[in-house]
């Protein structure tokens, strides 16, 4: 039972970060002091809250697989396909939260948890399964509920509003935005066409030489004596 719980320790502390990581983007998204960029808080926030699912999709696997292990080895006797349904119905509830928005991921999963602690409940009292993982299953479902509760919480009184999030994804576009457009100056050429040197005495600058475009009639010039040449 004791290893069995120490597999949710991973699950407490990516709770706990994600509260952290949440509470430095709502700083960063309303002008606070914050020790992250908003964009890089907004964007380790949602994988922290993805990496919480994908736990939680693993953990209600491992879960269903104890009832197809119990079956094999025929405890309590062979119950068959109720019992091979009960541990499939959690795997593919967390299969199917991978999906989802991590937020509404999080509800549904701890929906699924709890609903499952209900029928290892009556597994238990049936004889399907020995009688320690009742509490077993008591104490995980507490400790998970916890964590889902307290990140569902925690991101949504400590993280951004939406219209902070918004903000934040119009600031990153006009960020890209601007990106761009100096990745094309970048490219162009400063001076297209064709340029030509002047003395900076003749133009009144404060400058030996001037750097300027040809006039046309210069290059007028310049084509007819390379037509004069060739003739």
């Amino acid at each position: 039972m004791l290893f069995g719980l120490a597999g949710s320790l991973p699950y407490l502390g990516t709770s706990a970060f994600t509260v952290y990581l949440a509470n430095q983007a709502g700083e960063a998204a309303t002008g606070a002091v914050s020790k992250m960029d908003p964009s890089v808080a907004m964007s380790l926030l949602d994988q922290a809250m993805q990496v919480q699912v994908t736990y939680g999709a693993v953990m209600l696997g491992f879960l269903g697989a104890l009832h197809w292990g119990f079956e094999m080895s025929a405890y309590g006797g062979t119950k068959g396909a109720k019992r091979l349904m009960l541990g499939l119905a959690p795997t593919l509830v967390g299969w199917g939260t991978l999906a989802l928005d991590p937020g509404m991921a999080l509800a549904t999963q701890w929906a699924a948890f709890t609903g499952l602690w209900y029928a290892d409940m009556k597994a238990t009292a049936a004889g399907w399964t020995p009688m320690w993982y009742s509490q077993y299953r008591f104490y995980l479902s507490i400790l998970v509920g916890t964590c889902i509760i307290g990140t569902l919480a925690g991101t949504s009184y400590l993280g951004p509003s939406q219209s902070h999030s918004m903000a934040l994804k119009e600031l990153q576009q006009l960020r890209h935005e601007r990106e761009r457009r100096l990745k094309e100056e970048r490219e162009t050429p400063v001076a297209p066409g064709e340029v030509g040197s002047v003395s900076g005495e003749e133009e009144g600058a404060d400058a030996y030489v001037l750097i300027k475009h040809a006039p046309e009639k210069d290059k007028d010039k310049d084509k007819k004596k390379q037509e004069d040449k060739k003739e």
